[in-house]
């Protein structure tokens, strides 16, 4: 039996555009070209419901880590579920495997972390962070401290406060975002706005407009600066070497906490337990999410340093924030067994020694393809700059994009997922990416620019 007949894939198409909402989507663009519809899941590979087969460049939304079809996970989640499913973890109550899970991050976070928040997503992570933050500096008797400083182009998730602290400005022009004591100040991307300073030099330049920001606005009134190690949803923007040291210097001489934004960096994507870790940061706060279950199923949490924990819990009473799924027991169930399945197959080290490296030197040979104007990769996530003049770095499309989409749709034909931001073509497979499947993933993606490069010729775009 065919799995378009276990799927009646036109069945399902018509259900979904009567009653299912999609997030981040055209409702009536969806509607007439009908979605889309997975079915299985297997290691990196996908199938919908027309038999169709996709390597997972995703890793579903940066998130499933160990790759899908886990049975470790799905028998932790069963065996859960059987002897406690859910209770809640306010009015003085906790339950075992969130506690185990507590412990566990304790153990592979840097030695100044030793608590986390727990919450259902990385949305609600951000929006904990914001509330937890101005909570910290009230309580040292510094209630003006309440501006938080974010970037251009970042992202943090899409509730209220977290849309607000990232810089998209689409976002923002639903719901007359962002909301007051928020603001946002150039990203480190040198590709597209390095101008001509080497990326060492624009390293620090990017750097210091956080200071500039801080003096503009008055050291006594800002309370964080919040940012990804690497922006993930605005176009995997890796910043230079120089960047992140010149950022912890710049909140330690000016008295303000430092968040580090781990929800899709975190959990070995990078080729360290967290980003902040690659850059070599001491982070004051770090939302999670995403990789802490491998997306099995939903769960977030805000990693909390000693330095705040002491001034949060010792000289706070009661805070008033949480979830109804804070802690939930069968989901820290399904993290402590996808934690177990990245330190027993080693899968952070084989990201920074092994298949990072890889996959790298093969991704960086597509930048000599003449649609590419930069191939660039930091551990399991890369992104190809897609540009109508090669030797002009910085040259854009003339309907910004149109040709990153293009290119998606042919990826998605080709058999290969990646995501489109503007006019480049992103990736973040599972970290347990065989070297054959490397090869196979370049092949196709090489098979995709040569696919976009003829349809723009065709249409007259380059």
């Amino acid at each position: 039996m065919t799995a378009s007949n276990v799927y009646p894939t036109a069945d399902l198409r018509a259900l979904d555009t009567a009653h299912y909402m999609h997030p981040f989507t055209d409702f009536k663009g969806l509607a007439k070209e009908g979605s889309r519809i997975m079915v299985k899941g297997e290691g990196v590979w996908l199938t919908d419901s027309d038999g169709k087969r996709y390597l997972d460049g995703m890793a579903g939304l940066w998130c499933t880590n160990v790759g899908h079809g886990r049975r470790e996970i799905t028998r932790a989640v069963a065996e859960q579920m059987d002897e406690l499913a859910y209770y809640n973890s306010f009015f003085k109550t906790s339950n075992a495997p969130a506690i185990r899970l507590a412990e566990k991050l304790a153990e592979i976070t840097p030695d100044h972390v030793n608590r986390v928040f727990f919450c259902g997503s990385g949305s609600e992570a951000n929006d904990t962070v914001f509330r937890m933050v101005r909570y910290y500096w009230s309580l040292l008797g510094k209630p003006s401290k309440k501006v938080f400083i974010s970037r251009k182009n970042g992202y943090h998730g899409s509730t209220v406060a977290a849309a607000s602290l990232g810089g998209m400005t689409p976002m923002h022009g639903q719901g007359d975002l962002p909301i007051p004591g928020i603001t946002h100040i150039a990203q480190p991307y040198w590709y597209g706005e390095g101008g001509d300073m080497s990326p060492d030099e624009f390293g620090i330049w990017a750097a210091r407009e956080l200071e500039r920001e801080i003096e503009r606005l008055g050291e006594a009134n800002v309370a964080a600066f919040i940012a990804e190690p690497i922006q993930g949803a605005g176009g995997v923007i890796i910043p230079p070497d120089t960047y992140w040291p010149e950022i912890r210097r710049i909140c330690d001489a000016h008295e303000i906490l430092l968040v580090v934004d781990e929800v899709i960096c975190g959990f070995g994507r990078t080729g360290s337990w967290f980003g902040a870790d690659t850059y070599g940061v001491k982070a004051d706060l770090q939302p999670i999410a995403k990789g802490l279950t491998s997306g099995y199923l939903p769960m977030g949490g805000v990693l909390v340093s000693d330095k705040v924990a002491a001034v949060v819990i010792d000289q706070g009473e009661e805070f008033f924030h949480g979830y109804t799924y804070s802690g939930h027991p069968t989901c820290a169930a399904a993290a402590l067994a996808n934690l177990a399945i990245i330190e027993k197959e080693g899968l952070v080290a084989r990201v920074r020694d092994d298949i990072g490296p890889y996959l790298k030197e093969r991704w960086s040979k597509l930048g000599d393809h003449p649609l590419v104007g930069e191939a660039r990769m930091k551990g399991l996530v890369g992104a190809l700059e897609l540009t109508p003049s090669k030797p002009a770095r910085r040259e854009k499309f003339a309907d910004e994009g149109k040709v990153g989409t293009i290119a998606r749709d042919l990826s998605f034909k080709n058999g290969l997922i990646m995501r489109a931001v503007r006019d480049s073509l992103i990736l973040s497979p599972p970290l347990t990416l065989t070297h054959e499947e490397a090869d196979e993933l370049v092949r196709l993606a090489a098979k995709t620019l040569d696919d976009t490069h003829a349809a723009l010729k065709r249409e007259g775009l380059i």
